[in-house]
Formats: structure tokens, sequence, C-alpha cells
């Protein structure tokens, strides 16, 4: 039994209550400002704290085609599976799904028309945006920011 399946039970007198261990690594982080500074990049903290963006073509990550999972910058949590990145051409790392439970999306209107951007589901760690323009099976293009994911290649 691996870690994704492994299951804890906690009794509750007479009650079983299973808690999956990935909903318990959802446990959202929170910490100030300065803790966030002191822990990202300028950069880094640009993209993940103030939802900015990082020039197109500028990541390394988009050239990354080891097997592995890409991982929020943030607080570690695994966002991004090697299986589920394609090159788009746009500059910017792309997904066509992502690991269920681990994204939230909020509408975004900076750019006055209406776009979909998301978040880390743990730390809520600003990614990107989520466009219909990808490829099947879903038809969605997750662009995320190089800067806001660390990768971790398969050993």
């Amino acid at each position: 039994m691996n870690r994704r399946t492994w299951i804890q039970r906690i009794g509750l007198g007479g009650l079983t209550l299973m808690v999956s261990p990935l909903l318990s690594a959802l446990e959202k982080i929170t910490r100030t400002d300065r803790e966030w500074k002191q822990r990202l990049t300028e950069a880094q903290y640009y993209i993940l704290r103030e939802e900015g963006t990082e020039p197109p073509g500028s990541s390394p990550l988009n050239d990354e085609y080891r097997k592995g999972e890409y991982r929020c910058a943030g607080c570690d949590l695994p966002l991004f599976t090697s299986e589920m990145k394609y090159d788009s051409g746009t500059g910017w790392p792309s997904f066509f799904q992502h690991i269920a439970g681990h994204i939230e999306t909020k509408r975004d209107f900076k750019l006055i028309w209406p776009r979909t951007e998301y978040h880390c589901a743990r730390c809520g760690g600003h990614q990107g945006h989520v466009f219909d323009d990808g490829p099947e099976p879903t038809g969605q293009r997750w662009c995320n920011n190089g800067l806001a994911l660390v990768f971790i290649a398969d050993t």
C-alpha cells in the first residue's frame, strides 16, 4: 500500500471516519507577508503572492521533459505530473489537466475580459490561468508561471 492509497481510520465512539492523507495534506497554509518574503525569491513572491506573471519564454521548465511532478514553489504541493504537460508554444509551462483537488479557481478581470485564474489549493499561491484552447482529452490549457513551480524528477 503506498502513501496515495493509504487511508487512516479514526474511531469516534462506534463511528469510523475515513480520512485520506491527501485531505490532511491540503490543510490550508497561512503565512505573514514577512514569512513569505523570507521563504520565496523576490520574483516568486511577485508571482505567487501578488498574482504577477513572468515573461514568456523565461522559464527553464518550458524545456523540462523528464518524468516527475510539478509542485507549488510556495508549499511543495504536487499540482501536475509530467504526463499532463505539453508544449503549447505560448512560452509558459502548460498542462492539459491538474491533480484533482490541488487547484482552486476564480474569475479574473485584470485584462478587462474575464479569465479563469488558478491558485494552489493549500497555500493560495497564484499559478496562472486556464484557457479552453488545449489538447484532448480535456481541451484545457493550464498555463503556469514557471517560477511558481518546482520540478521534482522521478528517481
